[in-house]
């Protein structure tokens, strides 16, 4: 591993682990001998970052001189709080880990008085159970959005009647329930939407599509406008 990516773990490690973190743990996060460690605590030390602590003791990120001071009002630090606390009970574990990971990096970020903002936010989420039903697929889905990859996938309609088809993602939805991706259907010719929990099967299709998804979700969203007006319709 390059040693600018192990610095980088390590300060996420200081981010997201509760303070002191004993040289233990940190080595064992960041997969490197204690000796190792200590130098790579020197080294960010001289970067500018500051850490408090020592062998023995244990260490805490006081500031991190990887990302600039924060100057959110309290408001705007409510509303992280809150937009990450609904992407953690989607009961997409990935994206719960980001979102913590967000979490962590924006209070390393903010001084003491706005930290306690973000801590102790006053606006919380309670799901007893996950917003969504989690399928095998979305992951697939997500990463060939991204990467502009086309995608084979057996799709079954509210029948159960199953077809399969190429789509090019464009997007994935959460609607009030369910997880949509909003596609162009290579069969129909025509944007779909397919539902998370319909998907059967989902599988690369070895081709690429770039670089027309901006241009196709863009296309797609002023379709859906055009068909559902609302006051102040957003996608």
């Amino acid at each position: 591993m390059a040693r600018s990516d192990r610095l980088f773990r390590l300060l996420q490690a200081m981010r997201t682990m509760p303070a002191p973190i004993t040289a233990a743990r940190l080595a064992e996060a960041t997969e490197v001998s204690q000796r190792s460690l200590y130098r790579d605590i020197d080294a960010l030390r001289a970067a500018g970052a500051r850490i408090e602590g020592e062998r023995g003791y244990g260490y805490r990120l006081i500031e991190d001189y990887a990302l600039p001071p924060q100057t959110f009002e309290r408001a705007e630090i409510e509303a992280i709080s809150l937009g990450m606390a609904e992407v953690a009970s989607m009961g997409d574990p990935v994206l719960a880990e980001a979102a913590a990971s967000v979490l962590a990096k924006v209070a390393a970020t903010l001084p003491d008085d706005r930290e306690q903002y973000l801590l102790h936010a006053i606006s919380q989420v309670f799901r007893p159970t996950p917003r969504y039903e989690m399928t095998p697929h979305m992951e697939i889905v997500r990463g060939a959005c991204w990467r502009e990859e086309a995608l084979r996938i057996a799709y079954a309609d509210k029948n159960d009647a199953v077809s399969e088809r190429m789509v090019l993602p464009l997007a994935v939805v959460y609607t009030d329930r369910t997880q949509t991706m909003l596609a162009w259907c290579c069969l129909r010719e025509d944007f779909r939407m397919f539902r998370a929990d319909r998907l059967r099967t989902v599988s690369l299709a070895g081709s690429s599509f770039r670089p027309r998804r901006a241009a196709l979700l863009r296309d797609y969203v002023a379709e859906l406008k055009r068909q559902h007006p609302t006051p102040d319709a957003r996608i």
